[in-house]
C-alpha cells in the first residue's frame, strides 16, 4: 500500500512538472511573439516617419520648384507706382524730400514683423511729414531657409505687395502693415503666405484693397510673380545686406552695435543723428 501510494505520487509529480514546463514554454512564445511584434511596429512606424518626412520635403522642395517654374513663364508684368527697368525700385513718400530711408525687409520675416509692430507707425509719421521718403527693396530668402522644407511664401506675398502697390502707393504701405500684424503674421517655419486665400483674407482690412477684384484676380493668377522674383534678385544682389530688417538712411547704415534698431528710442536718435550730418 505504502509502495503503490508513493508509485502514484511520483507520477503524479511528473505530471505536474511538465504541465508546468508546457505552460512556461507556452508563456515564452507568446512573450517573443508579441516581442517580435512590437518591433516590427515600430520599425514600421519609424518607416512610415522616415517616409513621411521625406514625402514632406519632396513636396515641398517640387512646391518651391512648380512655384518659380510657373513664375518665369509668366509674362512680365510691372506694378504701376514702382520704377526702374524691371519696376524693382519701390519709393514713396515726398518726392522732393532730400533725405532717402532705405528699407530691406522678408515678408516671412518675425523681426520685421516686430519692427513693423514697435516702430511702424513712426517710420509712417516720418514718411508723412516729409522727413524722408522710404524705398522698399524686399527679399524671400525665408523660403529657402529650411533647405529641407523650402517654401513660396515670401515670393508668394511680395507678389501681392505688388498687386497692392499697383492699386496705390498707400495700397502698399497698408497692405504691408496688415501681413505683418500679430493677428495675421505666421510664424517662421509657417509657410502660410503661400495660399493666395490667406493673403487675398488680410487685404480685406485694408481700405482699398478690401472687395477689390482687380487685386484678387491679381493675386490668383499671379501677375506680379516675376516681378517679385525680380525685386528679390535685387535683394540678393544688394552685397553689404546680410539680412532683415536692415535699414539705410542716405546710404549709411542705421544700427544699434551691429543690430537693427527695433524700437522707436532706437531708431528716432539714430535717424537724427543722420540728418544733422
Amino acid at each position: 500500500m505504502s509502495n503503490r501510494n508513493n508509485q502514484q505520487n511520483k507520477q503524479a509529480a511528473r505530471e505536474r512538472l511538465r504541465a508546468e514546463r508546457e505552460r512556461q514554454a507556452k508563456k515564452d512564445r507568446t512573450r517573443r511573439q508579441l516581442f517580435v511584434g512590437g518591433a516590427v511596429v515600430a520599425v514600421l512606424a519609424i518607416a512610415g516617419g522616415i517616409g513621411y518626412a521625406v514625402t514632406s520635403m519632396d513636396s515641398s522642395d517640387n512646391n518651391a520648384q512648380k512655384w518659380r517654374t510657373a513664375a518665369e513663364k509668366k509674362p512680365f508684368a510691372k506694378p504701376a507706382n514702382a520704377t526702374g527697368p524691371q519696376g524693382t525700385t519701390v519709393v514713396i513718400g515726398d518726392k522732393k524730400a532730400k533725405n532717402t530711408l532705405h528699407i530691406y525687409e522678408d515678408m516671412r520675416c518675425p523681426a520685421c514683423a516686430q519692427f513693423e509692430k514697435l516702430t511702424g507707425p513712426t517710420v509712417l509719421k516720418d514718411i508723412k511729414d516729409g522727413t524722408y521718403k522710404a524705398q522698399f527693396t524686399m527679399g524671400t530668402f525665408l523660403d529657402d531657409f529650411n533647405k529641407q522644407q523650402p517654401g513660396v511664401g515670401s515670393k508668394n506675398a511680395l507678389s501681392a505687395l505688388g498687386a497692392a502697390l499697383n492699386v496705390s502707393p498707400q495700397a502698399f504701405l497698408d497692405y504691408k502693415e496688415a501681413l505683418y500684424a500679430p493677428k495675421n503674421h505666421p510664424q517662421e517655419t509657417d509657410d502660410a503666405f503661400a495660399k493666395d486665400q490667406k493673403l487675398i483674407d488680410v487685404a480685406q482690412q485694408v481700405k482699398e484693397l478690401k472687395g477689390n477684384t482687380a487685386f484678387e484676380k491679381a493675386v490668383k493668377n499671379g501677375t506680379y510673380d516675376r516681378w517679385a522674383l525680380a525685386m528679390s534678385k535685387t535683394f540678393n544682389d544688394t552685397k553689404d545686406v546680410h539680412s532683415t530688417p536692415t535699414f539705410k538712411l542716405n546710404g549709411k547704415k542705421l544700427e544699434v552695435g551691429q543690430n537693427p534698431p527695433m524700437t522707436p528710442d532706437q531708431f528716432t536718435p539714430l535717424v537724427q543723428k543722420e540728418l544733422k550730418k
